[in-house]
């Protein structure tokens, strides 16, 4: 059951026009079963929305850090992408209320729910914008995406995985770490790369991609987990 009442108190902001709060959580492939439905769906609202987001973090960013242009553009990158706003999403729960077709109501790919989630959460960031102005969607944005930089700082999760390995593996064991293709499979249009990520010759983990740069990002990725970096 949607309550668009109680989201209006988890995100803090009560609408003039609620219509527009709804209409950002309706996704396209609703309106496909109910072409009726009397609403669009959200993606308008969204394109405004990462905008706004982004000009607020950046914002925030330059008034508050002295740090150079490229260090500031991966913070904001780990604040605005789509793992960390649908994450931020679920805690507002944005889920109760999306409007989805039966078959992605159905669907468990986490990674395709995140990326609705996230372009949800930019809609509503739109909406609030369109509804509230400004100042009211700068507070929003403030109050629920900010908080997350001192994580990511603490944590260097501004680095991508492969940055972050070789940082931790040259400062904790002296080593820089290197790639080596394992395997590849299927036709020139469509390879699968299976990739290796060494200290020295020992053998950390595996990845696999699409491309070798998708397989060394996986490999990366696991090999943090594998020691617990």
């Amino acid at each position: 059951m949607r309550d668009f009442a109680k989201l209006q108190k988890r995100i803090g902001v009560e609408f003039n026009n609620d219509q527009l709060l709804k209409q950002a959580l309706v996704h396209r492939s609703y309106l496909n079963e109910n072409p009726g439905f009397g609403l669009d769906h959200n993606e308008r609202l969204e394109f405004l929305g990462d905008a706004v987001l982004e000009l607020v973090v950046t914002e925030n960013l330059y008034n508050n850090y002295p740090n150079p242009e490229g260090e500031l553009t991966n913070w904001r990158a780990s604040l605005v992408n789509s793992h960390m706003l649908a994450k931020i999403a679920g805690r507002l729960d944005l889920e109760k209320c999306l409007y989805l077709s039966k078959g992605e109501s159905k669907d468990n790919n986490a990674k395709a729910r995140n990326f609705i989630l996230a372009d949800a959460f930019e809609a509503v960031t739109g909406a609030i914008y369109l509804d509230q102005g400004y100042d009211v969607v700068k507070k929003f944005i403030l109050e629920n995406v900010l908080p997350e930089l001192s994580d990511i700082l603490a944590n260097h999760l501004y680095l991508d995985p492969k940055s972050k390995f070789q940082e931790i593996a040259q400062e904790k064991m002296k080593v820089t770490p290197n790639y080596r293709v394992i395997d590849e499979t299927g036709p020139d249009h469509d390879k699968k790369f299976k990739i290796g990520v060494y200290l020295d010759n020992d053998l950390i983990a595996t990845g696999v991609g699409s491309s070798k740069q998708e397989a060394q990002i996986n490999a990366a990725e696991k090999a943090l987990k594998t020691k617990k970096w």
